[in-house]
């Protein structure tokens, strides 16, 4: 295993916190079980940094399940994961609604997207719910998607409402290869019947990066001294980029070093590694 630059393993060690995507860089999902399998060094890595007090969140972008789901999964495939380590892109999206004083969102997708939103005390319509006055429309997972589902979207943008989501990003890690993100799809309807872009909240947006500090208790300052591990350029690099954190890419999701070497200057890591264990080496 090579030695880390001396600078990037000094950047890691004096880390005031440490974001994780999930698919790709922790575990891979199984589709055929719904569970994940921890990838080689993700276990050791976490302890690692309880046993250094030095706090992380585990950040995926998918909204299939509530928070709370996804870390009972991740304990189950071995990572000590509390559910509030855990966020999903409607952690910050809760969050983004509060601050923003929308009180009425129609969601398209189930618990997974809908429950940090009602724990917030959102006012939650449900897909194909007969409603007025929405101020808002999310979309985040949800393959039960419908045309009806479409049509009560389509209407509120029209009457006013703004287009927001949990992801616009086509694929995501799995076992086996990549899978489709549903919200992907479904922003490309609304946009195609109503002309509107919807605003990201999950990842890659700062304010995905600002709630993830604010649940760690630490200022949007701590960006910088922040290392930020994932797969995806688009989403975790390009992120990190904006913010100044250190960008740690892996390639044992989406994409290789070539793949990764290629990006725009936007999504370039600071570093690329086959794996989570030069960071355990670096921190041990």
């Amino acid at each position: 295993m090579p030695d880390l630059d001396p600078a990037i393993a000094r950047r890691m060690i004096d880390a005031t916190a440490y974001i994780f995507d999930m698919d790709g860089t922790l575990v891979l999902g199984d589709a055929a079980s719904g569970g994940h399998k921890a990838l080689p060094g993700a276990a050791d890595l976490l302890s690692t940094l309880r046993s250094r007090y030095t706090p992380f969140r585990v950040f995926t972008n998918g909204t299939a399940k509530p928070p709370s789901v996804y870390a009972a999964s991740l304990r189950h495939a071995g990572l000590d994961v509390a559910d509030h380590e855990m966020m999903t892109p409607s952690t910050s999206a809760a969050a983004w609604f509060v601050r923003k004083g929308i009180k009425r969102v129609r969601v398209l997708g189930l618990d997974g997207v809908q429950a940090p939103l009602i724990e917030a005390g959102i006012e939650v319509v449900g897909p194909s719910e007969m409603a007025s006055n929405v101020e808002a429309v999310y979309t985040g997972w949800f393959r039960e998607f419908t045309l009806p589902d479409l049509e009560m979207a389509c209407r509120d943008v029209w009457d006013g409402a703004i287009v927001t989501t949990a992801s616009n990003v086509p694929f995501f890690a799995a076992l086996g290869g990549r899978a489709i993100g549903a919200s992907f799809a479904i922003n490309a309807m609304i946009r195609a019947m109503t002309g509107k872009q919807a605003k990201v909240l999950g990842k890659p947006s700062q304010n995905a990066l600002h709630s993830g500090l604010a649940l760690m208790n630490l200022p949007r300052s701590a960006a910088r001294s922040t290392v930020i591990v994932g797969d995806d350029p688009a989403l975790e690099m390009r992120m990190a980029r904006v913010s100044g954190a250190l960008g740690v890419a892996v390639t044992t999701g989406l994409n290789n070093a070539a793949d990764f070497l290629a990006c725009a200057p936007s999504q370039q890591a600071d570093v690329i590694l086959s794996g989570l264990e030069p960071i355990v080496k670096a921190l041990s």
